[in-house]
């Protein structure tokens, strides 16, 4: 039986709680430690790059909707076990991105209350069950949540922008590049957990009620809201704090502090929630319904396949994916894990599903059109920011050896469904 589906208000709000995400809270800081003011520019280059990609997905969405997002339109495009290798690698990247995005949102409001580490934890763990628990009853429930927190959200930072602007300086500017060129460079591998959210939503698409139409409005509206939001804060963010924006690990605590008052804790408080909550729910929807559909397809057992009609709730995905979250989080509260090294191994693992995307989108679409060549221009920018990934590509080079393991050594059975999600065929157009 199929449940309801997404309204364009809900699907808007589910693409821009995926794409800002908590990281635009800890990102400021960490982007500019590396490469000083001239993180900027690596702001402005990954939104320049999320044009084409969000495009790109919108356009293969519309054509394919289905629960296996990236991993369809990679089968699509180059056949099955290239689908299982970037279908695994979202899979096991979604529980490090989202217990990272949990972490951010738990010190900034254990920082903002004046409280300490285990309260950080405590937080973390909330926030965590209450993005499962909320997918759990349902995506059209998570929908309407998150229209709410979407619009509180924007409003809030809205007022740390507007509110701390008057106070830049353009000494904070310079000097502009103090580690070179390749710090840029260095600093877009960390900022590309903040664009992720694409490869997320495209888990989506066959839960819009009208996805044709819905996809590319709701991909127009989250490009223009995250894009003027993005550039706005870290602009304003280096030009308010100067060298203390990559000393502190709440900069947007101070910058809302700069504008507002004594206000800013329970500000920062509410946005870190909203943030926070907005991203990891968009992520745990979108994987629970990858896990579902690579059970259909064989990618993964079988048995991880119910539930992956379009509007039903695929639990047994996401009991998977609430198991593997937790038992990473218990290992990095024992070891004592860096939020920063969880962000670049979720962004590697994301920025190889994105340049597999995109390669499967100058596959799929017609050449020669605007759209392709935007998809072109993806694909390049995107294997530029793996390129500075270094080691960590190995990790994503083991997650497909052990996909490729897996459909080598175990029997591949379609999944309890015995079915594939209906498909919206392209119209038919001259190349």
């Amino acid at each position: 039986m199929q449940g309801a589906k997404l309204g364009l208000s809900e699907g808007t709000a589910l693409y821009i709680g995926g794409v800002l995400g908590p990281g635009v809270l800890a990102l400021p800081a960490l982007a500019a430690a590396v490469a000083g003011p001239a993180s900027v520019i690596a702001w402005a280059g990954l939104l320049l790059l999320s044009v084409p990609v969000a495009l790109s997905f919108a356009a293969l969405g519309a054509r394919y909707p289905d629960g296996g997002g990236v991993a369809t339109f990679v089968a699509r495009a180059f056949g099955a076990r290239a689908a299982a290798c970037v279908g695994w690698w979202f899979y096991a990247a979604v529980p490090v991105g989202v217990l990272a995005g949990a972490m951010i949102g738990g010190q900034y409001v254990a920082e903002a209350l004046g409280l300490g580490r285990g309260i950080a934890l405590l937080g973390t763990t909330i926030l965590l069950a209450a993005a499962f628990a909320a997918n759990y009853v349902g995506l059209h429930l998570s929908g309407r949540i998150q229209v709410l927190l979407c619009t509180v959200l924007v409003l809030l930072l809205v007022i740390a922008i507007v509110t701390a602007a008057p106070d830049m300086s353009s000494s904070n500017f310079s000097p502009f590049m103090p580690q070179g060129w390749t710090s840029v460079g260095t600093a877009a591998v960390v900022l590309f957990y903040a664009f992720s959210g694409w490869e997320a939503a495209s888990h989506l698409s066959a839960e819009f009620a009208r996805p044709q139409r819905h996809l590319r409005i709701a991909t127009v509206t989250t490009l223009a809201v995250v894009g003027t939001l993005y550039l706005t804060l870290a602009t304003v963010t280096v030009g308010v704090l100067g060298e203390t924006s990559d000393r502190s690990s709440v900069p947007l605590m101070l910058l809302i502090e700069q504008g507002v008052g004594p206000g800013a804790r329970t500000v920062t408080a509410a946005a870190a929630v909203c943030l926070t909550f907005g991203a990891i729910n968009t992520f745990v929807a979108g994987a629970a319904r990858l896990g579902a559909a690579l059970g259909r397809d064989g990618a993964l057992p079988g048995w991880l396949a119910k539930g992956t009609g379009t509007g039903r709730v695929p639990r047994r995905s996401l009991l998977v994916q609430a198991v593997l979250t937790g038992a990473l989080l218990m290992v990095v509260a024992a070891a004592g894990t860096e939020l920063d090294l969880l962000m670049q191994i979720t962004s590697a693992f994301l920025a190889t599903v994105t340049a597999a995307g995109m390669a499967a989108a100058v596959a799929l679409l017609p050449r020669r059109r605007p759209l392709w060549w935007l998809a072109v221009i993806a694909v390049a920018f995107t294997l530029l920011v793996l390129l500075f990934s270094t080691w960590l590509l190995a990790l994503p080079a083991v997650v497909a050896a052990a996909a490729m393991l897996y459909l080598r050594v175990l029997p591949r059975e379609p999944g309890n469904s015995g079915h594939r999600e209906a498909e919206v065929e392209p119209t038919p157009q001259r190349t």
